[in-house]
């Protein structure tokens, strides 16, 4: 359900903002209301970094309905989307969209109620709204709904909604008529190159964030061979270590962790295991004879190729017991997410700060080139601060492309295709996200060449094509 709400929110907020904004300013102010993409994004990153990995924060309602954090985070999440329902309340219909059905007098009055705002803003309330005639739009002819008044109800359901999306689609195919088909092309490979790169890179960096861990932690495994022990109780934390062609005889492990240990070619024999957790623990081609497992989270598929001989297990906890002080790489996961999201602010106030004053065009190809110069530079990058740091620059590179691309959007269309319009690319931009995702997260475990100079490229020819749409900096809006 959520995606629907998401669809359709954005490509309506765009237009009926744009559609309330003086030409002088409409660059910079639709640049300001992007930023709040980005708030809500720092929000939500914080919100997740600072909730969810707080097992803690749960309690139970029943003995099967458990609330835990997650739960807290979503609900904290919903939290500026009912305030924005409500303050929708309070605004009012966008004039032009009233000229455009024929309500001709409400779009007057609305007109003359932005007017007396703006003047007591400007401390002349005296100003008097002085306009009497309004330009209005040539009207679309509307379909005829048949039947209104005879046959069943559920015939005049059908050809109400027969009704709607035939107009729908109408609306869908006028924006590749003449004067915005060449637009809409234009407009189809930025969404699209912008989209593919910028999503894909997203997903990709925590993914090579924690390879490049991954690989520092491995680095530092520890191996120990043809151990004896006998008759010692093991009552503390193992951790990152290779136990190979051991033999462990009347031993005992008691409350204690297993994290990232693998045994090998080992022997068991009249062993206890009790009260164990493990994170990424195995045991391969080893033995166990007269071995006890009680309380613990050794399931059978931690035993690779292994043989239990004469063997019990009491109160065998299944599912996830690992807690997030245990997987510290989770911590990355927000950590960076926080980190790459707020590294867009500086890139915001810069854009709406010049969209007016050096042009949408400008902005759009010099960010879209940049960002893949940028992107080109990850290649080299080695360590996770490093990488970190490319993320942070890309995305504030990135973001001016966003703003002004949602600008030229917006100002290309009239009014009654713009929600369309708008609509059509965002969803084009969603689906060049989910094919981004694919194609480098199956290429992030082989090689980091080929997303990185796909991305670039891609960023890099959508710039270009970005150069030829018209500019739109002193245009009046259709």
């Amino acid at each position: 359900i959520s995606p629907f709400r998401i669809g359709g929110a954005v490509p309506t907020v765009f237009s009926y903002f744009s559609e309330v904004l003086a030409r002088e300013k409409r660059g910079e102010h639709l640049s300001w209301l992007c930023m709040f993409w980005m708030i809500g994004g720092i929000y939500a990153s914080a919100m997740a970094w600072a909730i969810i990995p707080h097992y803690g924060w749960s309690f139970s309602m029943g003995s099967a309905y458990q609330f835990h954090s997650w739960r807290v985070f979503v609900i904290v999440c919903a939290l500026p989307c009912v305030s924005s329902v409500v303050a929708l309340t309070f605004m009012p219909e966008s004039p032009r969209f009233l000229l455009e059905v024929g309500k001709h007098d409400e779009a007057w009055m609305i007109l003359k109620q932005i007017h007396d705002t703006n003047m007591r803003a400007r401390g002349q309330p005296e100003k008097v709204f002085t306009v009497t005639r309004i330009k209005t739009p040539k009207q679309i002819d509307e379909l005829i709904e048949i039947e209104s008044d005879t046959g069943t109800w559920y015939r005049r359901c059908f050809v109400r909604i027969r009704t709607e999306l035939y107009g729908i689609w109408l609306t869908f195919m006028r924006c590749f008529n003449y004067p915005v088909k060449d637009n809409t092309i234009k407009l189809t490979a930025v969404w699209f190159t912008l989209s593919f790169g910028y999503y894909g890179l997203s997903v990709w960096f925590p993914d090579v964030i924690k390879h490049l861990q991954s690989d520092e932690y491995a680095s530092r495994v520890k191996h120990f061979r043809n151990e004896e022990v006998s008759h010692f109780v093991f009552n503390f934390t193992l951790e990152n270590q290779i136990h190979s062609n051991g033999e462990y005889i009347n031993d005992r492990f008691v409350m204690m962790k297993f994290k990232s240990v693998t045994f090998e070619d080992s022997l068991f024999k009249n062993c206890v295991f009790e009260d164990i957790t493990s994170l990424n623990t195995y045991f391969r081609n080893c033995t166990f004879i007269n071995t006890t497992f009680y309380n613990t989270d050794l399931e059978q598929y931690k035993f690779v190729d292994s043989e239990l001989i004469n063997c019990t297990f009491f109160h065998i906890r299944t599912g996830c017991q690992i807690s997030f002080d245990d997987d510290y790489s989770a911590y990355w996961i927000y950590f960076v997410n926080f980190l790459g999201t707020l590294a867009v602010l500086p890139g915001n106030i810069v854009s709406a700060l010049l969209m007016d004053r050096i042009g949408r065009l400008t902005m759009l190809g010099g960010s879209m080139v940049l960002s893949g110069i940028s992107c080109f530079f990850l290649w080299f990058g080695t360590s996770e601060s490093m990488m970190i740091g490319m993320l942070c620059l890309y995305n504030g590179l990135t973001i001016s492309a966003w703003n002004s691309l949602d600008v030229i959007t917006v100002e290309l269309y009239p009014t009654d295709r713009r929600a369309t319009g708008f609509g059509f690319l965002n969803a084009l931009c969603k689906a060049a996200a989910v094919l981004g995702n694919l194609i480098f997260g199956s290429l992030v475990g082989i090689t980091k060449a080929i997303p990185i100079l796909l991305a670039s490229t891609v960023l890099v020819c959508g710039g270009l094509v970005g150069l030829r749409l018209p500019d739109t900096r002193t245009q009046v809006l259709m």
